[in-house]
C-alpha cells in the first residue's frame, strides 16, 4: 500500500521530500487490496498497479513517502477497515506494533541482508532490470536503517511476535513454519 502511494507521488512528479504536497495527494488517493483470480492485486484509484509498485524507482522512494504522517494515517485506516470484513493476514513493517497491536498472532520475519538482496535481484532480473547484488545490499541496508530509525511507526519487532529467520527457507518452507506454529498454538488453546 505504501508502494502504491509512492507510485502516485512519482507519477504526479511530486518531490518525495515535499511532505505537504504528499499529504494533500494522500487525501485524494484511494488504495485497496483485492483478491482476483487467486492473486492479490493492489489497486490505486481503482487501477491495478500490482506490477508497477515493484520498480526500483518505487523501492528507492518508499521510505521517504511512508514517513509522511498523513500517509501513515491513511494506510492504517485502510488496513484496519480491511479487518472489519473478518480475519485477515497482513504483512508490513509496523503491522504488529501499530496497525494491529492486539492481533491474535504475529510473526516477525528476518533474513540475512545478502540473501534478501539475492531474492530481490532475481525478482528484478525477471522484470528485465539489471542491478548488482552489492547495490541491492546497500539499498536494503539503508532502507532498514531509515525505517528502524524513523520517529513515526518505526520498524521493530513486537514483544509478542514470533521471530522466523527466513534466510535459508524457500517460500513454501516459510509457509510450513508459520502453519506449524499456528497449529501448535491452536493445540495449546484446546
Amino acid at each position: 500500500m505504501y508502494r502504491a502511494m509512492t507510485l502516485k507521488v512519482l507519477q504526479q512528479g511530486i518531490d518525495i521530500h515535499d511532505k505537504h504536497a504528499i499529504a494533500l495527494l494522500a487525501d485524494k488517493t484511494e488504495i485497496s487490496l483485492e483478491q482476483r483470480n487467486n492473486e492479490l492485486q493492489v489497486l490505486l484509484d481503482n487501477n491495478d498497479v500490482t506490477a508497477a509498485i515493484r520498480t526500483q524507482a518505487v523501492t528507492k522512494s518508499v521510505s521517504a513517502v511512508s514517513m509522511v504522517k498523513e500517509v501513515r494515517e491513511l494506510m492504517v485506516r485502510a488496513q484496519r477497515k480491511m479487518s472489519e470484513r473478518g480475519s485477515i493476514i497482513v504483512e508490513g513493517r509496523d503491522i504488529g506494533t501499530v496497525v494491529f497491536p492486539h492481533a491474535d498472532l504475529k510473526f516477525f520475519m528476518v533474513a540475512d541482508v545478502h540473501k534478501r538482496a539475492v531474492r530481490r535481484h532475481k525478482e528484478l532480473h525477471q522484470q528485465g532490470v539489471d542491478v548488482s547484488i552489492e547495490a541491492l545490499v546497500k539499498e536494503i541496508h539503508e532502507r532498514d536503517q531509515k525505517d528502524s530509525g524513523r520517529e513515526l511507526s518505526p520498524l521493530r519487532k513486537s514483544d509478542d511476535a514470533i521471530e522466523i529467520d527466513t534466510s535459508n527457507l524457500s517460500i513454501e518452507e516459510q509457509v510450513n513454519v508459520i502453519v506449524q506454529k499456528v497449529e501448535e498454538i491452536q493445540q495449546q488453546h484446546t
